[in-house]
């Protein structure tokens, strides 16, 4: 964790979020102050067995503990706040500062996680000002797929850093949401920008990205056109597109239904907050949508990604407990897949399609548009704030390349652009640039326990086993005779069948009693961690000649000795090599 600031720099750091879709945190420091913006969560990818997200390593933060004065959000979806309860479990007295929504939304994690009441929690709005000894935090709007979306300016004695958030410029927002602030990302350009931290997602769509309002006309005209039931999934938070379903089921004479802890959630919040605005009785309870005519129904819920355990995939699996697919009915994905979910969702869509139901997706019914700004809107953005350096964030890497090469078109020099690192440290003056160090954060894995404290190993196992499978050796032996008295026998799950591989268990059999014996001779005697591991390194470099494979190999040595039922000896307790065989 080496980082080297001179007394004058400003340092910009990633503790997630760069180089990949997810885990976006990112930390401005001065002095003895961070500023941290965001602290959200990744999804996982497909070898990563029995995650449920991926959070960072916090290590750096904790240590400097008391440097942080504040956690500021942009927005209240889960890349952005997904690891905030991770982080209050480590460092509980950070003051947290979100949007109304994101608020609501935090809310709810902190009571899940018993940090509630622990939490000292903060609304901002457009106009708040934080101002600490040394630094100032203040925001203006943007526009995204969720509601109360804010830019964050972080003022320091060398000029203003500004972090986007995720954004785009929608002049025509719906749900009587504000269009983007460009009067106050002007006047804060006017002001001097020392460097601007700009959303890469969409850094190589060469276009503007089409207004949600566009979105919801089309999915107007799609569900007026349907007879039967309508099954509509999307993000429980893109409060945008729940409102425009729950118009167009208004306006065709349809009841709606709402399924899925986190829809329920946010359609709440959406009410309390005044997003929202539900005509009595246009709402029912779940057990009553199978008594109305599939021309009145829509129902509402997650699940537009793929997830097992969500609605949409318990009703596509013949598993809900109150809807069962018929096939008139017709499910509308109003959604991308985001990065690592493009499998399961087109699993899904299938097993909907096969069960007979009319499935609308993608853009080409134009039922889904994008949260974030295409290159137009990014030299757009540049030319408002006019920043002295550039830094593509939230992005994989060939995105932020892109980025980079979209701020030089609009006249940033190539050396005042940089592609940074998770853990890389950014030093800035109003003269000068640098790298000063860099922060080591490995990933962190919580898994469906909401442990996080699954770590790499855990995770590496479990791909061998899903990949090789499992051998598990059991032997009986004495040490003080160095004897091998039953075994060693091997069982195999997930590498071969047994019945059809018997030349190779007896060969693998033969050759861990070889190795046990050889072990047990030797002086001074091994202990039994240094027997196992000789056991797994020789027998999967034996079977990888054989099968060009390496499963995950289990012994069980079990010492004559320490056992306390004393084994019956018999012609079979003392083992010939050339005589074992497979059970």
């Amino acid at each position: 964790m080496a980082v080297n600031l001179k007394n004058n720099e400003v340092g910009i750091y990633a503790i997630g979020g760069l180089g990949e879709i997810g885990r976006n945190m990112y930390c401005v420091e001065f002095q003895d102050e961070i500023i941290i913006m965001d602290c959200g969560i990744k999804f996982p990818e497909d070898d990563e067995m029995g995650i449920n997200y991926v959070i960072s390593d916090y290590s750096y933060l904790v240590k400097n503990r008391k440097k942080i004065k504040a956690l500021v959000v942009s927005h209240g979806h889960e890349d952005h706040i997904g690891g905030i309860p991770f982080l209050l479990k480590k460092i509980p007295e950070i003051p947290v500062y979100a949007p109304p929504f994101a608020l609501a939304l935090i809310r709810g994690k902190l009571e899940e996680h018993g940090l509630l009441k622990t939490t000292e929690l903060h609304e901002e709005l457009e106009d708040t000002v934080l101002k600490f000894p040394k630094l100032s935090v203040s925001f203006f709007r943007t526009t995204h797929s969720i509601p109360d979306t804010l830019g964050i300016t972080v003022q320091t004695p060398e000029g203003a850093v500004v972090f986007t958030g995720d954004w785009k410029f929608d002049l025509t927002p719906v749900m009587n949401q504000p269009a983007p602030n460009f009067q106050k990302m002007a006047k804060i350009g006017e002001e001097g920008v020392l460097a601007l931290l700009s959303d890469s997602t969409n850094a190589e769509v060469p276009t503007f990205t089409k207004s949600e309002r566009f979105v919801a006309q089309s999915l107007h005209n799609i569900i007026t056109g349907i007879d039967g039931r309508i099954i509509f999934a999307t993000f429980a938070s893109n409060l945008y597109r729940v409102s425009t379903a729950i118009q167009a089921a208004i306006d065709t004479g349809r009841k709606v239904a709402i399924f899925g802890r986190s829809m329920e959630n946010g359609v709440q919040n959406g009410i309390d907050l005044g997003y929202l605005d539900i005509p009595e009785g246009t709402i029912v309870d779940a057990s009553e949508i199978n008594k109305l005519p599939p021309e009145q129904v829509m129902i509402l819920c997650t699940g537009s990604q793929g997830e097992p355990l969500a609605a949409l995939s318990r009703i596509a699996n013949g598993t809900h407990r109150q809807i069962s697919l018929k096939p008139n009915d017709t499910v509308i994905f109003s959604s991308n897949p985001i990065p690592g979910n493009t499998t399961s969702v087109n699993h899904l869509i299938n097993k909907l399609t096969e069960a007979g139901a009319k499935v609308v997706h993608g853009k080409i019914h134009n039922v889904h548009t994008s949260g974030h700004a295409g290159q137009e809107e990014q030299k757009m953005l540049v030319e408002l704030m006019k920043p002295r350096f550039f830094v593509p964030v939230h992005g994989e890497y060939r995105m932020q390349v892109v980025h980079t090469e979209t701020a030089q078109e609009t006249g940033i020099p190539a050396d005042h652009t940089f592609v940074l690192k998770n853990g890389d440290v950014l030093a800035l003056t109003k003269d000068s640039s640098r790298l000063a160090g860099h922060i080591n954060i490995p990933d962190v894995y919580v898994d469906t326990s909401g442990s996080d404290d699954v770590g790499n190993v855990v995770v590496r196992d479990r791909q061998i086993l899903a990949e090789e499978g499992l051998v598990v050796v059991v032997a009986t032996v004495d040490y003080e005779h160095q004897r091998v008295l039953a075994g060693p026998d091997i069982l195999s799950r997930g590498f071969v069948y047994m019945r059809e591989s018997t030349d190779l268990i007896s060969a693998a059999q033969k050759h861990v009693y070889h190795i046990l014996r050889e072990q047990m001779a030797q002086k001074p005697k091994p202990d039994e961690r240094e027997m196992k591991k000789a056991i797994i390194e020789n027998l999967q470099d034996f079977l990888y000649s054989r099968t060009e494979r390496r499963p995950m190999i289990l012994p069980m040595i079990i010492d004559k000795n320490k056992d306390s039922k004393p084994i019956k000896k018999n012609k079979k307790n003392e083992q010939d090599p050339n005589q074992i065989k497979n059970d």
